[in-house]
């Protein structure tokens, strides 16, 4: 009997050449690219989670969208994030959300995500270098301010 096999294809399309990628040094840089990838007005009306991928040497590999929520929250799931970054090769990730309500302070649930995914990522030796959580006009960036687990 002939049995018809499933085939999980899986890409990570990067047409940017190394000697053009950013590095990323301060969670300002990080910032300035992540407000890029939302689309006008979408800040402030519902919330987006992003992941920034970053090789062993801080420059920008990619960034995926991994959630679109409501106006209070949005699902995150870490398989989905570990995913995009074994399958780019990074070896760091800086977390994003945003905030619609324009408030930059963490919630209980975002503070727990992060220390999930910096757990997971240390048993795959992964770094969860920050989480940056966006609001229209600012940023709280949780390694700058001594957040991250």
């Amino acid at each position: 009997m002939i049995y018809k096999i499933p085939i999980v294809k899986l890409s990570f399309v990067n047409e940017l050449p190394s000697t053009e990628r950013k590095k990323i040094v301060r969670s300002s840089e990080a910032e300035e690219i992540l407000r890029q990838v939302y689309e006008p007005g979408t800040i402030e009306h519902k919330e987006f989670f992003f992941v920034m991928y970053l090789n062993r040497a801080s420059h920008f590999l990619g960034v995926q969208k991994v959630s679109e929520g409501g106006i209070s929250s949005t699902v995150v799931d870490v398989r989905i994030i570990l995913q995009g970054a074994i399958l780019s090769n990074a070896s760091s990730l800086i977390l994003c959300h945003n905030h619609p309500s324009g408030t930059l302070e963490p919630s209980p649930q975002d503070l727990s995500l992060t220390k999930n995914l910096v757990d997971a990522g240390k048993a795959i030796g992964i770094n969860i270098a920050d989480h940056i959580i966006l609001n229209e006009s600012d940023y709280l960036s949780f390694a700058d301010t001594g957040r991250m687990p």
